[in-house]
């Protein structure tokens, strides 16, 4: 992950470089970004006409859980999962929710050695 940081910083014409939190925090400015990192920005009349918010709603992680391709079946790997498991809340810093308080601080201590040192940071609370 760092690496790939490191070049969008380098790099930003060639890497993108989202994170969910800035993605919930501001999907119409991230999907405006997306599209003009692709090559295809969006047209006024485009954006005048709710085609972004369409978008966003549209890859919403409720609409992505509704689709009954997602909520039913299993995937064959070695051990089977439902589809329905990939889908959590969505919601920034819900990790802290599945590990215990202890296993908590040991990451945010990591990150905050490994990565903050180059700039990149992630909400974790």
């Amino acid at each position: 992950m760092l690496g790939y940081w490191k070049e969008s910083l380098e790099r930003p014409h060639k890497v993108l470089f989202l994170k969910y939190e800035d993605l919930k925090e501001d999907i119409v400015g991230n999907l405006k970004k997306v599209a003009e990192f692709v090559g295809l920005p969006f047209s006024e009349e485009e954006e005048e006409g709710g085609v972004i918010e369409e978008i966003a709603k549209m890859c919403s992680l409720k609409t992505l859980k509704d689709l009954e391709v997602n909520k039913s079946g299993k995937i064959p790997l070695t051990i089977e999962f439902e589809k329905r498991t990939f889908f959590r809340k969505g919601e920034v810093g819900d990790w802290v929710n599945h590990l215990t308080p202890s296993m908590v601080d040991r990451l945010n201590s990591i990150m905050q050695e490994k990565i903050s040192p180059f700039g990149l940071q992630f909400k974790t609370r």
